[in-house]
């Protein structure tokens, strides 16, 4: 039986090809979810540029019809402009305020109600982004569902970076003597280029190796770098030194790391950025960006110049720059950083349209990020570069996003099998035991 989708505001501004994700069933787009997109076009941001997509996709859908009747999909299904049931009248006794979330949940309720009506009436389902909405249309006896078309993964079985495989102590010991070992010998199923192994004795002695996946040659070798710090900064951890790994490798461009606060990760891609930016001259210059995703007050709000404004945002990153030049003045750091002159922090904002050759990237809390931002970002670097995108998928504050469908979890699954990157979940929190356990427990 066919199905009467009833679109909120929210799943538009998401995704806008949306429309097209609900096979040959009935698209409903209520009237007032217009006018909130209307309301979006204006917004210089991913939010406003997905309204003026939908804007343009369902302007382009005049062309087969009348937006108010049903228009034929080329997936089967219909979309329509719902320019009735919009009546408040079961609804006023239980939401006395008429705001635009209740009155697409008022569309939803007298489509479903009339539906009921009739001898084959379909079932109407309310699909939305938003938790308390679909809260609300459960409370209402209407089925309501999340978007999830575009959902990359689920976040419990996104890639890690790393295997725990258990071998014999005659091969632990072959690997340890030959610095690698045939991955047939180790596991007869598939692996991902640059993935890690960490290889345990199969009886239970101590005796253990991490090794990395040599994709090309089929092998597992052992870490080519094996840096016991960089900057001053020792790993603490097996996860730590694989994140070292793939940092200082200069031919893997594409790093992704991902770990709850704590972890190390910008610790770890600064001192390594440091070292190969100051130490090795192996790119001109070490370029740290995040995306600004205000809880409070938006920027333009803030008083003072660029950089005075952009300081609450990127304080994180200063943090740990002053920890590895062990600073101990106030404005001792920003002298170091204007007499070094290729250090670079900057919102995420201002890189782009630029072009980024030789150059060391980290985009921080890249959680924040959508698909698109993300694509956009990737594309700007330039030859000889290499990028760094890592959050923590869990702690994302931006309206639109979750675990599942943010732009960091994106890259890390499109990725994953290819020769040009590399990845690792960093598991363990070493910034304190309170911290740790605060991550664990809160």
């Amino acid at each position: 039986m066919s199905k009467i989708y009833v679109l909120d505001t929210n799943v538009l501004l998401q995704d806008p090809y949306s429309i097209f994700s609900f096979e040959d069933n009935e698209v409903v787009i209520p009237a007032v979810v217009l006018e909130e997109v209307d309301s979006k076009k204006r917004y210089m941001d991913e939010i406003g540029r997905n309204a003026r997509h939908v804007s343009r996709l369902i302007d382009g859908l005049r062309t087969a019809g009348k937006l108010h009747e049903k228009i034929p999909l080329e997936n089967g299904g219909t979309v329509r402009i719902e320019l009735n049931h919009r009546s408040f009248h079961d609804l006023q006794d239980i939401f006395v305020e008429k705001t635009n979330d209740n009155r697409i949940l008022a569309v939803a309720r007298n489509l479903s109600l009339e539906e009921q009506k009739k001898p084959n009436g379909k079932p109407v389902i309310l699909v939305s982004k938003d938790a308390l909405v679909r809260v609300k249309a459960d409370a209402l006896g209407l089925t309501a569902e999340d978007f999830l078309n575009d959902r990359v993964v689920d976040f419990e079985q996104i890639y890690t970076g790393y295997l725990i495989i258990f071998i014999s102590l005659e091969k632990l010991k072959k690997f340890y003597e030959t610095g690698e070992m045939p991955l047939s010998e180790i596991a007869s199923h598939s692996f991902y280029p640059h993935q890690f192994l960490i290889m345990k004795d199969v009886m239970g002695s101590s005796a253990s190796a991490i090794g990395i996946v040599d994709h090309r040659n089929k092998k597992v070798r052992k870490l080519a770098l094996n840096q016991e710090h960089i900057w001053g900064i020792h790993p603490r951890n097996a996860q730590q030194t694989m994140a070292i790994e793939l940092l200082l490798r200069k031919e893997i461009p594409l790093v992704t790391l991902i770990g709850k606060a704590g972890t190390g990760k910008t610790l770890l891609a600064l001192a390594a950025g440091l070292m190969q930016t100051e130490d090795f001259h192996e790119y001109k210059k070490l370029l740290v960006a995040r995306p600004i995703v205000p809880v409070g007050k938006d920027l333009g709000f803030l008083p003072g110049e660029k950089q005075e404004k952009l300081r609450p945002w990127m304080q994180p990153i200063y943090d740990n720059l002053e920890y590895l030049f062990n600073t101990k003045k106030p404005g001792e750091l920003d002298a170091i950083l204007a007499g070094m002159g290729s250090i670079e922090v900057e919102a995420l904002t201002y890189i782009r349209g630029r072009s980024l050759p030789k150059q060391f990237i980290i985009i921080d809390e890249a959680q924040n990020l959508t698909k698109h931002e993300v694509k956009t970002i990737i594309t700007r670097v330039g030859e000889g570069s290499k990028i760094v995108l890592m959050g923590d998928p869990e702690q994302i504050d931006h309206p639109y996003l979750d675990a599942y469908n943010n732009g960091l979890t994106y890259v890390v699954e499109k990725f994953k099998d290819q020769l040009i990157a590399g990845h690792v979940k960093l598991i363990k929190g070493e910034r304190s035991g309170l911290a740790r356990l605060a991550a664990d427990l809160l």
